[in-house]
Parts: C-alpha cells; structure tokens; sequence
C-alpha cells in the first residue's frame, strides 16, 4: 500500500497534492497549450480543481498517487506528476500526468524528481517495472524518458482523444527493475 510519501533531493521535493495545496499550482497550469498532448483540463481554476478531485478519487481507490513539485533551485511550485495505473498484483505502475511550466522546462528538474519517483517505486515500494504512455508527437517528453533508459515497447495507435478532438498514438515506454540498476551502476 502506497501512504503519504515525500520525496526529496537537493533540487526537487514532491509532496502530495491536495485539495489545501493545489491552488499554488494556478498560475502554471493556466500556460497555454502546457497540456496540449494530455486528454486533461487544467488551464482554469475550476477545471483545476476537478482534476485534482478526480486524482484524489483514484488515490482512494488505491490506482494513484499525486505530487505536487516543487523546485528548490527556483524556489517555486512547478507542477504536478503522480503515480497511476497502479498494479499492485503485477508490480508494475506508471509514472504520467506529468506537467511543468515553461519555465521549468529543460531546467534538468524533469529528471531529478523522475529518478526520485523510479528509485522510490523500485526500491522502498517494491515494484518490478515502471511505465510511461506519452502522445507519439510529444517529442520532447519521450526523448526524456529514453535518457532515463526507458525502452519503447509498442505504440497504442489512435486510444486516446483529446481536448481538441484529436484522437493520439501513444508511445508505451518501460523501465524493469534490473535495467535501472544496472544503469545507475553506469553512472
């Protein structure tokens, strides 16, 4: 069972998202097109609020777990990424509904808080494998998650719409648990 969870390094804390600390996330998520590649509202207050409600709902039902980000380097919130599609039979979760502000972005706080997330996830709670689902155009996003050592297992082709009634292909991405090991030797 997941519980309350902190994570933190020199760079980057990630402490749950609540329906008390959401709002200091208002002004990043109201950056135009910061969402584009995700079937998920959050450009305004309200919509805001319902996402974190429904992220909130899924935590309760034990298939999620969000973060709020905050970076330490800048001194700001800088976004939202959780935990989801939790398989707690199979070990297997997915890291997603990743978002940061332009600011943020190519800053390197991508990769601090997502080593955190898979060293936490393979190591303190057990999992064998860690995912990634990003639109195939999100060029950018996948490219960070195969620095990470993800390896492309397939393409879900035309599975998700979005706001704008585009239906995407989504990139399905992996990390085993012996994979990250052996790449943090590397290191």
């Amino acid at each position: 069972m997941i519980r309350s969870i902190i994570l933190e390094n020199d760079r980057v804390r990630l402490s749950p998202l609540t329906l008390n600390n959401y709002t200091k996330l208002q002004s990043v998520a109201a950056e135009h097109k910061l969402v584009q590649y995700s079937p998920s509202d959050i450009e305004t207050p309200v919509a805001l609020r319902t996402y974190v409600k429904i992220a909130l709902e899924q935590q309760k039902q034990r298939s999620s777990f969000p973060f709020i980000i905050y970076d330490k380097q800048a001194r700001a919130y800088a976004g939202c990424t959780r935990y989801m599609n939790i398989d707690h039979k199979n070990k297997v979760l997915e890291i997603g509904s990743t978002w940061i502000g332009e600011k943020f972005q190519g800053s390197g706080l991508n990769k601090q808080m997502k080593h955190l997330l898979i060293n936490h996830a393979f190591n303190i709670l057990g999992f064998e494998k860690v995912s990634f689902r990003i639109d195939e155009r999100n060029i950018q996003s996948r490219k960070a998650v195969e620095k990470l050592g993800a390896i492309l297992e397939g393409i879900l082709r035309e599975n998700v719409y979005l706001l704008d009634g585009y239906k995407r292909n989504t990139c399905c991405y992996g990390i085993l648990k012996n994979e990250w090991k052996n790449l943090l030797s590397r290191d």
